[in-house]
């Protein structure tokens, strides 16, 4: 029998005795950081501070550094978004007079007018500022209120625009907004974003508790079938297990969602690859082909499945968190710089069908590696989730093979991605010289330095049982864990079958607008 079939097994013999069973901790108590941490951990400092200083001096009051021309870009409606998504950085690093400086600036943004043409995302707007904001003023313990009105400001502008276009965007608010209603009283906005991922979950899905990729704002139905755990779904499933810790809600919606969600992944989705047996999660096409693909992107899924089994006290679905993890870093681990790419895809006894035609050269680094890397998405965008997953490991296991993985890469990003002032992503990471990516998004200074900086952190600072990140890595302070999340029972779709409805999907990544490379 396959493993993904043995772990599916497990899992419905798991989940049928949920109810009885009292939710775990996720972070592991027997955490020893070795000697050298702190020298690692220093290293991810001075790599923030390095790129943050080079964006104060060529790029403020903008929202994105260009590390190769040393310059400027508004991706994020010029607000200064790099500032606000640094606040819990520099927080946590102890980075108190750049911090309070952040705090200034922050408190003067006028959120009525964007100083660009561009359309202002709910989604990024929500996960960059609004999850900055909100998150620094707990960090500092309530001490900056104006960090509130700022925060009310944006969300009351954005609350007009509750159209969502796909499902990462629509379920991708419920940690901000619900913070929100906290700290304001209001509790119309936790409503808004509640009811949003509540429509969605509700919908008839192509397979039980995974949502289609797409929605109809004018309906509200899904568009097409693609089901992913990547770009333009990832978040979605992500905030369905944090909503219901965040808020501790008693109704099991959320959790019971998730958990099904991930019960049809097992059975779906999971497969292994021909060489090296690496468990990685498929897409599903609109006509139900399997498409053997994966992306930096989808790899938060592990972190997400470990924090997820952990709360739920269900080790089939943490034991697979570590593999998916593990598939992951594979991808860091074979390639030239020690960076993973964008895109990879996989073969496996299921099929190997990807959407791309490999070339020659392709099966021979799959026959080398278990996986190759996807044509045309060889370069490294300066993205998170390998490092975040790899952090939630560490937090969950206390292997030090994962401090020895957050190491690797910290060496890998000096050694190939410093470039004139700062650093920038790569063209093709599985080459020494392939070119600079002239952008530095603000995620890199939210999400990359703060995971690597807190897998090297004393414990108990951000502690995961402490604390729930959003997906811009912003941490908001969690109320004491319940003994039991969702109802032990897995949500059956049965009566209400899924019917495919024809449209267009939505772009999910700025990336291909973003590949020029600069030598």
């Amino acid at each position: 029998m396959s493993f993904h079939r043995l772990a599916v097994a497990a899992l419905l013999t798991c989940s049928l005795d949920v109810s009885s069973v009292l939710g775990a901790r996720v972070q592991s108590p027997f955490l020893i950081l070795p000697p050298d941490a702190r020298t690692h951990q220093q290293a991810v400092q001075d790599i923030f501070l390095t790129s943050y200083n080079a964006y104060l001096k060529f790029a403020f009051p903008h929202d994105d550094l260009t590390p190769v021309s040393a310059s400027f870009t508004d991706g994020r409606n010029g607000w200064g978004a790099t500032v606000v998504d640094s606040l819990t950085t520099l927080k946590i690093m102890g980075l108190e007079n750049l911090f309070n400086d952040a705090v200034v600036f922050a408190s003067k943004i006028d959120f009525s007018i964007s100083h660009t043409t561009d359309t202002v995302s709910v989604f990024e707007t929500s996960i960059r500022y609004l999850g900055g904001l909100l998150s620094a003023y707990e960090l500092s313990g309530g001490q900056f209120p104006q960090l509130i009105t700022k925060a009310k400001q944006v969300a009351d502008k954005m609350a007009f625009a509750f159209v969502p276009s796909n499902i990462a965007e629509a379920g991708t608010l419920t940690l901000e907004w619900s913070r929100l209603a906290k700290h304001t009283g209001n509790d119309t906005y936790r409503q808004l974003a509640e009811n949003s991922v509540r429509h969605i979950a509700q919908l008839p899905a192509p397979l039980p508790a995974l949502a289609a990729q797409g929605i109809d704002p004018s309906s509200g139905n899904f568009v097409g079938a693609y089901v992913s755990w990547g770009g333009g779904s990832d978040s979605y499933f992500e905030y369905l297990i944090k909503y219901a810790r965040i808020t501790n809600t008693k109704d099991t919606l959320f959790a019971d969602t998730w958990a099904t969600a991930v019960d049809s992944s097992l059975k779906h989705l999971a497969k292994t690859s021909t060489v090296g047996n690496h468990l990685y999660l498929a897409d599903q096409q609109d006509d139900g082909t399997i498409r053997h693909i994966g992306s930096h992107l989808a790899c938060f899924h592990a972190g997400n499945w470990l924090f997820g089994g952990r709360l739920l006290n269900n080790q089939t679905i943490v034991n697979t968190g570590l593999k998916l993890n593990d598939a992951c870093w594979n991808t860091y681990a074979s390639t030239l710089t020690g960076i993973g790419p964008e895109a990879f895809g996989f073969f496996s006894s299921d099929g190997n069908f990807t959407g791309a035609s490999p070339s020659s050269s392709d099966i021979a680094f799959y026959d080398q590696h278990g996986f190759f890397i996807f044509p045309g998405s060889e370069d490294y965008f300066l993205r998170p989730e390998v490092l975040e997953s790899n952090f939630y490991a560490w937090r969950v296991t206390g292997d030090t093979k994962y401090l020895d993985r957050a190491a690797s890469a910290i060496d890998s990003f000096n050694k190939f991605l410093k470039v004139n002032v700062a650093f920038a992503g790569i063209g093709n990471v599985n080459q020494a010289n392939s070119g600079f990516i002239d952008d530095t998004e603000s995620f890199w200074f939210a999400e990359v330095l703060k995971y690597l900086y807190l897998t090297f952190d004393d414990p108990n600072h951000i502690s995961l049982d402490d604390w729930v990140f959003n997906t811009e890595a912003h941490p908001f302070r969690a109320p004491s864990a319940l003994p039991v999340y969702g109802s032990g029972k897995l949500i059956d779709q049965s009566s209400a079958p899924f019917k495919s409805k024809s449209g267009p999907l939505p772009a999910v990544s700025p990336i291909a607008a973003l590949r020029n490379t600069t030598l």
